[in-house]
């Protein structure tokens, strides 16, 4: 099934504070999992969902490099952090904050990911939002490299690292 094409609004969906969306993917990305919040907030139904690649759900306001360091981790057997906007259906939006971490065999191998979501703290979504801007005008500009060199920058200004920084401002919630 190819991805279908969605224009997105400026509707958002808040997620309730007590939730977490739950989904598992094989390595390629293809959702094996959904549990029922992940339905209610993306506005699809579990048909729709299994067996189709999670970037269904991705948003046009995400900058690429946010996707290539989540999988450059967890391909590498580390978990990623982050802070996803995330398309419905219905052409409307939800934030969430991230934790994804792979699934192994028995022989250690990596066999799929296991993704849990909850709600992001809302005064932080502005400096992240703005962040993924600039980071979308660098890859409109000068590709993946570019964004990736302007976050490399971004963290060496702020004397800290992604993981310290979406940490951060997650915080202790």
């Amino acid at each position: 099934m190819h991805k279908p094409h969605i224009t997105p609004t400026n509707e958002e969906k808040i997620m309730d504070q007590n939730d977490f969306i739950v989904s598992k993917t094989d390595t390629k990305g293809i959702i094996t999992y959904c549990n029922q919040i992940f339905m209610d907030m993306a506005g699809y139904k579990e048909d729709e969902l299994i067996r189709v690649n999670h970037n269904l759900i991705r948003h046009p306001d995400m900058p690429q490099v946010a996707f290539k360091l989540a999988w450059d981790l967890i391909q590498s057997g580390k978990e990623f952090f982050g802070f996803v906007k995330n398309l419905q259906k219905n052409g409307g939006f939800y934030w969430v904050f991230a934790h994804i971490t792979p699934d192994y065999d028995p022989n250690g191998n990596i066999i799929g990911y296991t993704s849990v979501r909850r709600k992001p703290p809302r005064e932080v979504l502005p400096t992240i939002d703005g962040l993924y801007k600039q980071l979308r005008d660098a890859e409109a500009q000068g590709g993946m490299k570019a964004s990736g060199e302007l976050l490399m920058q971004f963290l060496e200004d702020n004397n800290t690292t992604y993981d310290e920084l979406v940490l951060s401002l997650q915080g202790d919630r």
